[in-house]
């Protein structure tokens, strides 16, 4: 059991969706501590680089449903490494260093290598893709992001036949993230995934969102994008990527394995100990009083990734 505890966030603690439907209402709340000036410009801190096409949106994988206003999406997230509160990533992601930036991939692969971001970008075009994203606390956004599949990455490694696993590693960098100063996280963050659920085409490595270079609220310079898991398993802002034989050791079930698995499927039959994941709210439609509305199993993704749990008793592959 981990020393680690869980932070004790209640529902009702959880920032109301209403405070961030606006920018306005947003600068109200966070900007007179830092400035209105200084606040507005830090969702738009990126990696950028200057003449990448971004791709154009990809209709085979998009969510036909409209789009979370971008003022939510680069301002409302989970990002602990910056703080607990929703707005913190924005607030106190300025300082963060994005380049130079490299990402190592090791493990269980014949080809281990350092990338750095231009050399990500030379291994696959390109494309948007709109997807579902569900958090565990019952707010959802649908986002377009910029990306290819995580498969390219992997296949250019070369996986050996012992790799079952992947597993990801963030960043740290305690002058610039304030949120490590806190024990809740034995830092570094990880996640993971079976190497079959990293090499699904749905599994998206992302630079961008919105056609723009990936803030650093949103994971910047390169993350993951798992549409059909819950959200804290799309990991941010990447330095390392290892395959394994043995299932790593993700960051919140090491912290509360009564509350957290290493699948984190969406699935509205499975509760989370401290609420229901029977329905879900969407970020910028309607407030508080947007209507709730039934989540769907793997998030609406149950055609392509199904198969991938076939025979497995998901109450307790959760």
């Amino acid at each position: 059991m981990s020393r680690f505890k869980i932070p004790q966030i209640a529902p009702s603690e959880i920032t109301p969706e209403y405070i961030w439907t606006s920018r306005r209402t947003w600068l109200k709340h966070v900007g007179a501590a830092m400035g209105a000036g200084v606040l507005s410009s830090l969702p738009l801190q990126a990696w950028g680089r200057e003449g990448i096409s971004y791709g154009q949106r990809n209709p085979e994988f998009g969510a036909d449903e409209k789009l979370t206003p971008e003022e939510d999406v680069t301002t409302y997230n989970n990002f602990y490494e910056f703080g607990t509160g929703k707005e913190d990533p924005a607030r106190y992601g300025g300082d963060m260093r994005l380049q130079p930036w490299k990402v190592k991939v090791d493990g269980e692969v014949l080809r281990p290598q350092e990338f750095d971001l231009d050399d990500l970008l030379k291994l696959a075009a390109l494309e948007e893709r709109v997807y579902r994203m569900r958090c565990v606390e019952g707010w959802s956004m649908v986002i377009p992001w910029n990306g290819y599949p995580l498969s390219a990455l992997l296949k250019a490694v070369e996986p050996t036949g012992n790799a079952k696993y992947v597993e990801f590693i963030t960043d740290m960098q305690p002058d610039a993230m304030p949120g490590l100063r806190s024990r809740i996280i034995d830092w570094p963050y990880l996640e993971g995934l079976r190497l079959d659920e990293a090499m699904n085409p749905l599994t998206l490595l992302v630079f961008g969102v919105y056609g723009k270079a990936l803030p650093v609220a949103n994971g910047a310079p390169v993350r993951v994008a798992i549409p059909w898991k819950y959200g804290f398993k799309s990991g941010k802002s990447i330095v390392h990527i290892r395959l394994t034989e043995k299932q790593p050791e993700t960051s919140w079930v090491r912290i509360a394995p009564h509350e957290y698995g290493f699948y984190a499927n969406v699935n509205p039959d499975v509760p989370h100990p401290r609420w229901s994941q029977a329905t879900e709210r969407r970020i910028g439609s309607g407030g508080l009083f947007a209507p709730r509305l039934p989540t769907q199993m793997f998030n609406g993704y149950g055609e392509q990734v199904a198969s991938l749990y076939s025979g497995m008793d998901l109450s307790r592959y959760y």
